[in-house]
């Protein structure tokens, strides 16, 4: 048993990047950047409610990892099957603390997004397209919690455009790796798009959602005036998901799904720093 195997069955990247999406979601509400208490368990929530719901995703898809990740924790040994259920109830734990720290609104939301978690892990993930919407409400979430931690329910047009678009852009990235994954869903008989009707037809409805994604990121410079740096970044970040969803309608194999299943990750990382940007400049302008 090793640190480094404990360590990676939360998939370090995935966690911080949804604890970044609550910063976002407190920068893009209050248009500046707090660092005091509210904001960094507003951050650990977000880091350790992913963290639960991807080492009980790697106990639940044992076998699964088996095929489709065989360098995961759990299937090289270097974790024990005792050792990740003790982790998964721990980051839970800290995860609902540290939400209910900024209140029993915030513990809700938290306690809402572990529940999709732990249903997708659960059930939802073998129903196929279901599963791929509740992971995508997983990336969505974070920013709406970010926005209601510092400002509570309100109506936030930026916010939720960006949710949205994180929400379009993660139901494209999961169908489209459902074609990556095909081999080992059918040990567990998940109805994915790519299992069920193809590869073809998986990646022209990963490349739909792609470009619904970008159209939900024209929402706000329509609405109101956006500095250059929303043009930009967020810009680039389109252009980069219209190439995705070109591509993997033209070449679908499963390493063309990968290829694009990681460069999605990449837009997503890059949309964030767009909207933070767009948060903070719009308290100059």
């Amino acid at each position: 048993m090793t640190l480094s195997g404990y360590l990676s069955l939360i998939r370090p990247v995935n966690s911080l990047m949804i604890g970044l999406a609550v910063l976002v979601g407190e920068a893009v509400a209050t248009s500046t950047v707090r660092l005091d208490a509210t904001t960094v368990m507003g951050f650990l929530t977000g880091v350790f409610i992913t963290g639960f719901s991807m080492i009980i995703n790697d106990v639940l898809d044992f076998e699964v990892d088996k095929a489709n990740a065989a360098r995961r924790p759990l299937v090289m040994g270097t974790v024990r099957l005792g050792g990740a259920e003790a982790m998964a109830g721990g980051t839970l734990i800290l995860g609902l603390s540290a939400s209910l720290y900024t209140g029993l609104t915030t513990f809700t939301v938290a306690a809402v997004f572990a529940g999709v978690a732990t249903l997708y892990n659960w059930k939802l993930k073998e129903r196929g397209f279901s599963g791929n919407v509740a992971v995508a409400l997983s990336m969505m979430i974070p920013f709406i919690y970010g926005g209601v931690l510092v400002e509570g329910w309100t109506w936030n047009p930026l916010l939720y455009a960006m949710g949205l678009t994180a929400f379009f852009a993660g139901v494209g990235r999961e169908v489209i790796k459902g074609i990556v994954d095909v081999e080992g869903d059918s040990l567990r008989n998940v109805r994915s798009l790519a299992r069920v009707r193809g590869s073809r037809r998986a990646a022209h409805v990963g490349a739909i959602f792609f470009l619904l994604a970008v159209s939900t990121s024209l929402v706000p410079p329509l609405m109101a005036k956006t500095s250059w740096a929303y043009y930009i970044v967020i810009g680039a970040t389109d252009v980069l998901f219209i190439y995705l969803g070109v591509f993997v309608v033209k070449w679908h194999g499963r390493e063309d799904a990968r290829r694009v299943k990681k460069l999605a990750l990449v837009g997503m990382f890059t949309g964030m720093v767009g909207f933070i940007l767009e948060g903070l400049l719009r308290g100059l302008m």
